[in-house]
Order: structure tokens, then C-alpha cells, then sequence
């Protein structure tokens, strides 16, 4: 059955209001934002509900409602939601938890969530096991609880798994106008993205928030990354899971299931959503889109009148994709005039305090800076506390900046580097002006870099479609290694010239024509170093027959190979199954120094040439690659050829791998290639 519009259930005239306590608060919170619809309370016994006349029955109600609250037990949710369905109500927010969330604890928990779904059919439905959402734009509310939200003309939506950190976001003092805050809970029919979806196609709407536990419905993500790329409206996230113990959390949390961080970043990156690692950043970066969208590119100024804050900036820069591009010449002579000749002329630039307190040369000044071609520019301003300051001067400053932002048309932002130094009144007032109120040197930074890889993100061509997740059913088994390889070279990866014997006198046989050095290797074993199953640079046929018999009590044959040269760099190209996501490869530093650099990139799958070069150019071990310190070094492309080839024979087998791992892939010096020194690969048969 196809799925109607959430336009109704988001943005309802009429709301219906099912329970006791949590229902008479969902009216409560709607007097309260001034909603103008008509709310029909649903009561057993009740006559009436602040000054509400009480229906018994979805059938008493004078129409379908658009939206419902259905704050009673779970087994009666499962009812009432049929019911609504049949009378062809807009949509239904689950307020009851005790479905898959519990299963633990319930054994009918999973089975009562399927059935909820049934019972609602094509009707929408959100939840279970949330709180509902707030519609900031229309004063509509299915929201049990206090909240923070303020009615607001265009703004932000926020949408969580978790009600609690909704009602935290809501709170915040920060001048972020939330237009939406909407929590999923269970997602058990309409999840995350969604959601996200419907509130895009508002056009009071300017950028949304997520904060995920779980990817769930990849697809539904994907449609929403493009969708907010068709409409020109960021979306960044807040994806938990980095740590052992929030993937723990989360899949008891949620009943979701938490791909790997690696393969989550790697998605995000591909689709154009921003990652944000904090709540506050998450904030930051939110009002960052709101008043200026995404940077065009990552260079940004700092003036500050402290040479400390200028430093505080400079440092806070270090690892991330921002630039405090030098100045050019064309400002220099500007800013010498309104400055003076005392100050020293740079990015981050302390202008000292000599113009503090005149609007005509701070406008001159930060004008000056402003005409750069810089893609933010941030002005350092603490503001004085309110109950003992005199904060006049300070404005003086606000003015200049809004006065220079309109004079270049350049976007800006004031900088409190403490958070309760930015006053929320203020921060209210530079929203409204198109200035950012930034709260943090970190995060302020960090909207930077991630407003303009967004922009970066969308001016690269449309990602293909994630491969599916799913595989086919079938026990799995374990290549040997000679029949990897032999899969591997046909799709044009090279591998040693090799041959298999098997007995220790094959084996030697087989060296002597391929010609020493020779690598032995036993076949059947997965861990040869483990066990001594694998011998390399052996000069003659009595050390290869030796090394044979050494290990024929763990053999199923042997594998003989030329031995590859010393090579520039060892690289390890794999492919593992993400649950959510499926299969990824993954590229980085291989042999010894896989564990010790930790240097590797993950690549969703399908992906191109040009992809692979620009992910693979990220890598530490590049400069090995590219000849480090007067070593002869090779092409990256001859490196992404390699992963292309490899990256294909994943997609052309996607429905039968389960693992691909090529460690090492060496990377021979004078542009002689990359060989695939070991592989494995484990599929379903």
C-alpha cells in the first residue's frame, strides 16, 4: 500500500487528542504557541478538556483529523490507529513505548510493532516510542512536554530519534529559529529522512538538523540527500556510534542497528550531508546555513582586537579543511588608513584597540577585510555581562559589521568565544540581520569547514546508488588463495606469476621454472604467518622443497610465486559487508602498517576513477607513493587503476562476497605497476 503525504500530519488544521495527562498537555502546548486549528479531545469518560467538548470515539469526531496524538497504552494505540486509518485521518504520532525498543524486556514487543504498522495502512504514522513534533511555523503541536520553541516566520527543522534531545535542542539559547522539531522514536513506518523530506519541501524551511543513532532505510537517505541538493537546502547530521559503548546503547536504545563510523562518514561525505560530532556544533553549523548557506569555499577572515583571540583562531584551524587565506594586496592600503600604522597587517588579523568605540572607522576597517573574497568573515566580540556592564561600545561594533556586510555583500559572523557571552537577545537580533551569532571558536570553525564541504559535495557530479545491502542466502567458503588471485587478475589486476603443486617436489619443480627468488605459500590456511605457512626469497630448489615438507602437515597444496621487488609502498584494498549500507571497500596503508598509521579511506560502492583519486590522494601514505625524500615514486593514477579494478569485481559479485581483502598491494617504483601480493575472499557459494 503507498504511503500518503505527511503535509497534513506536519502542518494540520484540525488535531485529535487521544489519552489522559499527555493528551491535555499536547492542547496545553498548542494554546500556547496560538494555534489556530481546531483540537478535538478523545476521552472515555471526560466531558471536556479545557473548555473542549470530549468525543468517546474516532467514529464521534466531527471529520477526519489531520494529525493525531495517541498518548494511551500500547496495545490501545494499535486500535486507535486502525481506526483512524479507516476514517482517513491525516496521520498519527505513537506516544506509547513497549514495542521493538523492548524486546528485551517484552517478549510481543516486536510482533506489537508490526502490527501497528498493519493497523495503520497508508496513513502515516510516527513512532512508536516518541514524543511527536512542534511546528514552529503554525503553532502546531503533537508534543506532550514543555519545550523552548518560539514561533518563528523561517527557520531550521531538528529531527531526532531521541525526544529527550529534542526537548535539549529546544532549549537552546542560542538565536537558532527552529522552524520543526520533530522526534521518530521506533521509525516502525516513517523514519528520519522521511520526515526530513516532507519539512524540505517547506518553503519556510532553510536547513535541517539530524541527529541519527542508526541509518535504518538507506535508500530513504539517499533520496533525501538528493532532494536537499534539487532544492539547495543543507542537511547535516549528528551521527553517534564512534565509540563501542554508543553502538551499545544505540541498538538498545532504538532497536537500530549502527553501521560502522568509518562507512558512516564515508556515506555522508558521498551524499553531500554535513557531519557534525557535537550538539553545539550542531547548532553552530545550523545557524551558519541559516543565515548564509553553504560557503563557496573554505577561505575565511578573523579580526579580532586582541592578539590573543587571533591566536586562539589560528590554532583552532590546525586540522581542519579552513583557510585564513593571506591577505591581498588590493585590502592592504585600506586597512593601513582606518587601522594605522601600529598594527600588523595579516589573517587572523588583531586590529587592536584603536579604532574601538568609532562606527565610521571599524566600517572601514572590517570593510576592508570583507572586500577579500573570503567565503565567511568572522569578527572576535565577546559581549560585556548585562547586570553589571555598559555594553554600548559593543554595538557600536554590531553596527559596523552589519554596515560593512551590506556595503561588500559579504557574509559574516560575530564570534563570542564563550558561549554565554553572546546573549541571546543579540544573537536574536544578528539572525535577523543575515549576521551569524557564532558560540565557540571550535565550532564556529567547524561550520565553516562543513558549510563548505557541502557546497564542495554539490558541485560534484550525482553519486550513483549505494549497492544493496542485501545478499544471497548460501554457506559461505573461503577462496584459496590461487583462486583469488586468478578471479582478481581476470577483471585486470595483476597479480606474481604463479603456480600451484601438490607435493613439496612440484613445488620445487615449479620454482625451478619459474626462476628464483620464489615465495611458498600453503594452501587452505588463512593465517599463514600464524602457523609458518608462508616462505619468502628462497634462492634454490632444495630450500623451496625444505620449506614444503616444513609445512605440509597444515598444506593443501602450495602456491609458488616470483617474488615481487621491493616496492614504493604496501597497501591494503578490502571490501567488508556493512549491515545497513553493504558492501564498502576500504583503501589505506597495508602490510605492518595497517594497525600502526591507521591511515585509510572508506569508498561506498559503486564508485568512479575520479572518486577513488581524490579519496586515495588523502592518504598519508601517498608521499611514499609519489617518491619521498629523493626515492624514485610512481603515478596515482597506476594506484587507482588498481582500486578500480578491485572496486568493480566487488560490484560485478556484490550479491555473493562477503569479504575481499588484497594485503599487501604493492606499489612498485618507475611506474612498473601494482601487484596483488595476497588475497583473500570469502563468498557465498
Amino acid at each position: 500500500m503507498t504511503q500518503r503525504s505527511l503535509d497534513r500530519l506536519i502542518r494540520p488544521k484540525t488535531i485529535a487528542v487521544f489519552g489522559g495527562r499527555e493528551a491535555r498537555r499536547v492542547i496545553e502546548q498548542c494554546d500556547l504557541m496560538g494555534f489556530a486549528g481546531e483540537i478535538w479531545p478523545v476521552h472515555p469518560t471526560q466531558e471536556s478538556v479545557l473548555g473542549r467538548r470530549c468525543y468517546r470515539s474516532v467514529a464521534e469526531l466531527p471529520d477526519a483529523p489531520d494529525a493525531a496524538f495517541v498518548g494511551v497504552n500500547r496495545t490501545l494505540t494499535v486500535d486507535i490507529v486502525r481506526e483512524l486509518a479507516a476514517r482517513g485521518a491525516g496521520g498519527a504520532v505513537c506516544y506509547a513505548s513497549g514495542f521493538s525498543e523492548a524486546v528485551a524486556e517484552l517478549a510481543d514487543g516486536a510482533d506489537l510493532q508490526r502490527a501497528l504498522v498493519e493497523a495503520a495502512g497508508g496513513m502515516p504514522i510516527v513512532g512508536p516510542n516518541c514524543y511527536g513534533m512542534i511546528n514552529g511555523l503554525d503553532g502546531a503541536l503533537l508534543w506532550p512536554d514543555q519545550h523552548g520553541i518560539v514561533r518563528s516566520e523561517r527557520g531550521v527543522a531538528i529531527l531526532t530519534q531521541s525526544s529527550n534531545i529534542a526537548i535539549n535542542l529546544s532549549m537552546q539559547r542560542r538565536g537558532l529559529p527552529i522552524s520543526y522539531l520533530m522526534t521518530a522514536g521506533n521509525q516502525a513506518q516513517t523514519g528520519l529522512s522521511d520526515l526530513a523530506q516532507a519539512v524540505l519541501a517547506d518553503p519556510r524551511v532553510t536547513a535541517v538538523g539530524l541527529h541519527i543513532e542508526g541509518f535504518g532505510d538507506i535508500r530513504a537517505l539517499e533520496a533525501l540527500a538528493m532532494r536537499a541538493r534539487d532544492l539547495k537546502k543543507p542537511v547535516v547530521a549528528l551521527k553517534v556510534g564512534k565509540s563501542e559503548q554508543a553502538q551499545r546503547a544505540t541498538v538498545s536504545h532504538t532497536a537500530s542497528l549502527a553501521g560502522s563510523d568509518a562507512v558512516a562518514d564515508a556515506v555522508l561525505d558521498r551524499l553531500g550531508i554535513g557531519r557534525v560530532t557535537t550538539l553545539p556544533e550542531l547548532v553552530e553549523t545550523l545557524k551558519l546555513l541559516h543565515a548564509a548557506g553553504p560557503l563557496d569555499s573554505n577561505a575565511i577572515s578573523s579580526m579580532s582586537c586582541s592578539g590573543g583571540e587571533a591566536s586562539l583562531m589560528a590554532d583552532a584551524a590546525v586540522g581542519r579543511n579552513v583557510a585564513f587565506r593571506a591577505l591581498k594586496a588590493e585590502q592592504l592600503p585600506a586597512l593601513r588608513a582606518s587601522l594605522g600604522t601600529m598594527v600588523t597587517l595579516s589573517n587572523p588579523l588583531d586590529y587592536h584597540t584603536f579604532v574601538w568605540g568609532d562606527l565610521a572607522r571599524q566600517t572601514e576597517a572590517f570593510s576592508a577585510m570583507f572586500a577579500g573574497g573570503y567565503a565567511l568573515n568572522l569578527i572576535v566580540l565577546d559581549f560585556p555581562r548585562e547586570d553589571r556592564c555598559d555594553g554600548a561600545d559593543w554595538m557600536i561594533t554590531v553596527s559596523a559589521v552589519a554596515a560593512a556586510a551590506k556595503q561588500t555583500g559579504a557574509r559574516a559572523g560575530i564570534l563570542a568565544t564563550l558561549p554565554e557571552n553572546m546573549p541571546e537577545a543579540i544573537a536574536q537580533q544578528l539572525i535577523e540581520a543575515g549576521i551569524v551569532p557564532f558560540c565557540g571558536i571550535s565550532e564556529a570553525l567547524a561550520a565553516a569547514e562543513i558549510a563548505s564541504g557541502i557546497a564542495n559535495a554539490w558541485e560534484r557530479p550525482r553519486p550513483l546508488p549505494l549497492l544493496s545491502a542485501r545478499a544471497e542466502a548460501g554457506e559461505i567458503e573461503t577462496l584459496s588463495e590461487a583462486a583469488a588471485k586468478a578471479e582478481l587478475a581476470a577483471t585486470g589486476l595483476a597479480v606474481p606469476l604463479g603456480k600451484t603443486a601438490a607435493t613439496a617436489s612440484e613445488a620445487a619443480d615449479c620454482a625451478q621454472q619459474l626462476g628464483f627468488p620464489v615465495a611458498l605459500k600453503a594452501l587452505g590456511v588463512e593465517h599463514k604467518s600464524d602457523v609458518g605457512a608462508v616462505k619468502l626469497n628462497l634462492w634454490d630448489r632444495n630450500a623451496v622443497q625444505d620449506a614444503a615438507e616444513s609445512m605440509s602437515h597444515v598444506a593443501r597444496g602450495f602456491l609458488v610465486e616470483r617474488m615481487v621487488d621491493r616496492p614504493l609502498a604496501e597497501l591494503i584494498v578490502g571490501a567488508v559487508r556493512d549491515p545497513v549500507v553493504g558492501l564498502t571497500l576500504t583503501v589505506g596503508a597495508g602490510g605492518i602498517l595497517v594497525e600502526l598509521l591507521e591511515d585509510s579511506i572508506v569508498l561506498p560502492l559503486p564508485v568512479t576513477k575520479a572518486e577513488i583519486l581524490d579519496r586515495i590522494s588523502r592518504l598519508k601514505v601517498r608521499k611514499l607513493i609519489e617518491g619521498y625524500r629523493g626515492n624514485a615514486g610512481t603515478s596515482l593514477e597506476i594506484v587507482a587503476d588498481a582500486v578500480v579494478s578491485a572496486a568493480e569485481y566487488v560490484v560485478k559479485n556484490a550479491s555473493r562476497l562477503e569479504e575481499l581483502d588484497i594485503n599487501p598491494l604493492m606499489v612498485l617504483p618507475d611506474s612498473r605497476g601494482v601487484v596483488a601480493a595476497d588475497a583473500l575472499i570469502r563468498r557465498r557459494r
